[in-house]
C-alpha cells in the first residue's frame, strides 16, 4: 500500500494543513511533513471531508442489474464522494433472509470502491403481512443493523411495533419509508395548484405526515430508535422536531433533489422528475433546508434510484419513481446549504459522514479527520462548475433530474482506508487498490 502525502488541504474549509496516509490511517496532520510520501497530492484549494455515508442507496442487484450492479453502484458512489453506502432490500429476491444480505455484503466487498452494508427488509417480500428473518439477517455475516421496507410503507401499526422492539434489542433502527397507501392511490405527484392544474392525481403531504406521527409515537413509547426516510414536507419537519424535542430517538434524512427541485418541475411532463416521495412546493423546499441546517433533519441521503432508459423514457403515467443521485449529491448540498450561508463544511460533514454513520452504527466510517483515524476520505473541489452530463456518469442508468444544469464542485479524490478509490476526478482502476 502505497502512502500519501496530501498537501494545503483545508481540513472542514478551514487553514491548509499537510495529511499523511499511510498504512489505512491518517499518521500525521500539521504544517509540514516530517517523512517522505510514495505520492504528493497538490490539494491546494481543496477541502477534505471525512468520506461520505449514504443510508439509502439502491444497488438492485441481485436481480436488476440491467439498472445497476454493486460495482457500478459503488463506483458511482465513489466518483461522489461517498465510502459507505446502506443497500436498500427493494432487490429481486428481496433483501428479507439473511443469504440475500450476505450476497450483497460479499458483492460490495469484491467491489472494493466502498462499503456496503445491506439494509434487510422488515417484512416478507416488502408484502407488509409478516414479519421478515431479522434475527438471521443481523446475526448473518452482514449483521443488519438497518430494517426498511423502503418503496414500501409499513403500514400495519402492530408489524411495525414488532420491528421497532426487535430493533431495539440489538441496537438497530427501522428506516420507514412514510406513506399511507389508502392515500396516495393512483397519485402521480404533489398533491397542490400544479397537480390541479395538469389533471395529475395528487400526492398529498398528510399521507407522509400522517406515518411519520403515528411511529415517532410507538418509538417514543417503546423507546426504539426509528428513523425516517426521505422527509418532503414542512408537516413532516414539524412532527419530527416535535419527536425530538420529546428525547425520543427518532432521526431523519432528506433528499439532494427535495432541497433543490420542486413540483414546478413537472410541468415539463418529463418523467426524470417522477420519483417518490414526490417534488414539493418551494415552501417545503425552504423547510427541509432550515431543518436541514438546525439539525432536525439528521442526515442527507441520495435515495439512489437507477431505472432502465425504457422506464423512464416512457408516458408519465406508467414511468418508474425514482432519480440516480450519488455522483451529484454533495454539489447539490453545495449550491443549496453551503453557497447559500445556510451551512459550513464542517456542518456537510456531520449531516453526510458523522450522523449517517452514527444512524446505521458504522464503526470504520464517519469518524473525525485526526490522527490515527482510518483514511476514510474525500477531497472536494468547490470552485469547479460544470454542466451535468450523465454520459459521464459511473452508475449504469440515466435517470438524473439535474442533467444540463450547472452545479457547483467535484469530487476530486476519494480514498477508502488509505487507498484512492477517485484520483483527480476520475475512477482508480480495480487492480490499482492492493
Amino acid at each position: 500500500m502505497s502512502s500519501y502525502l496530501i498537501r494545503n488541504a483545508q481540513i472542514l474549509g478551514g487553514a491548509p494543513q499537510d495529511i499523511l496516509v499511510d498504512g489505512g490511517v491518517i499518521q500525521q496532520i500539521g504544517p509540514g511533513p516530517t517523512v517522505e510520501a510514495d505520492i504528493d497530492i497538490d490539494a491546494t484549494g481543496l477541502i477534505l471531508l471525512p468520506g461520505l455515508v449514504d443510508l439509502h442507496t439502491h444497488l438492485r442487484e441481485p436481480g436488476k442489474e440491467d439498472a445497476e450492479t454493486v460495482l457500478t453502484g459503488t463506483q458511482a458512489a465513489a466518483k461522489g464522494g461517498f465510502t459507505a453506502v446502506h443497500a436498500m432490500a427493494n432487490t429481486t429476491p428481496v433483501a428479507d433472509n439473511a443469504t440475500v444480505v450476505e450476497q450483497v455484503w460479499q458483492l460490495g466487498r469484491d467491489s472494493g470502491y466502498c462499503d456496503v452494508h445491506p439494509v434487510g427488509a422488515v417484512t416478507v417480500g416488502l408484502e407488509g403481512k409478516e414479519l421478515a428473518e431479522l434475527a438471521a439477517m443481523h446475526g448473518s455475516a452482514a449483521g443488519v443493523r438497518v430494517f426498511s421496507d423502503d418503496g414500501k410503507c409499513v403500514d400495519d401499526a402492530v408489524l411495525m411495533r414488532a420491528a421497532l422492539e426487535f430493533a431495539k434489542s440489538v441496537d438497530g433502527v427501522v428506516a420507514q419509508h412514510a406513506q399511507e397507501p389508502r392515500l396516495t392511490e393512483g397519485a402521480q405527484m404533489n398533491e397542490g395548484t400544479v397537480s390541479a392544474e395538469l389533471g395529475l392525481g395528487g400526492w398529498p403531504a398528510v399521507a407522509e405526515e400522517a406515518i411519520i406521527a403515528r411511529d415517532v409515537l410507538l418509538a417514543g413509547h417503546l423507546g426504539a430508535r426509528l428513523h425516517v426516510c426521505h422527509l418532503s414536507t414542512v408537516g413532516s419537519v414539524r412532527i419530527v422536531r416535535w419527536a425530538k424535542s420529546q428525547g425520543w430517538d427518532v432521526t431523519a434524512e432528506v433528499t439532494p433533489h427535495h432541497l433543490l427541485l420542486t413540483d414546478e418541475m413537472v410541468r415539463s411532463g418529463d418523467p426524470v422528475f417522477k420519483v417518490n416521495p414526490p417534488l414539493r412546493t418551494e415552501t417545503d423546499v425552504l423547510a427541509l433546508r432550515e431543518a436541514l441546517a438546525d439539525g432536525t433533519i439528521d442526515a442527507v441521503a441520495t435515495d439512489h434510484a437507477p431505472h432502465p432508459d425504457a422506464d423512464k423514457d416512457c408516458a408519465w403515467a406508467v414511468a418508474a419513481m425514482g432519480m440516480v443521485g450519488l455522483e451529484t449529491a454533495l454539489s447539490v448540498v453545495q449550491q443549496t446549504m453551503v453557497d447559500t450561508g445556510l451551512m459550513n463544511w464542517e456542518g456537510v460533514a456531520d449531516r453526510m459522514s458523522h450522523r449517517p454513520a452514527r444512524i446505521g452504527r458504522l464503526t470504520g466510517q464517519g469518524r473525525p479527520i485526526a490522527v490515527g483515524e482510518p483514511a476514510n476520505l474525500v477531497l472536494f473541489d468547490p470552485a469547479h462548475r460544470s454542466v451535468v452530463d450523465a454520459a459521464t456518469f459511473a452508475t449504469r442508468s440515466r435517470n438524473t433530474p439535474f442533467r444540463g444544469l450547472e452545479l457547483p464542485g467535484r469530487v476530486h479524490a476519494t480514498f477508502l482506508r488509505g487507498m484512492p478509490t477517485v484520483l483527480a476526478g476520475e475512477l482508480v482502476d480495480q487492480g490499482d487498490l492492493s
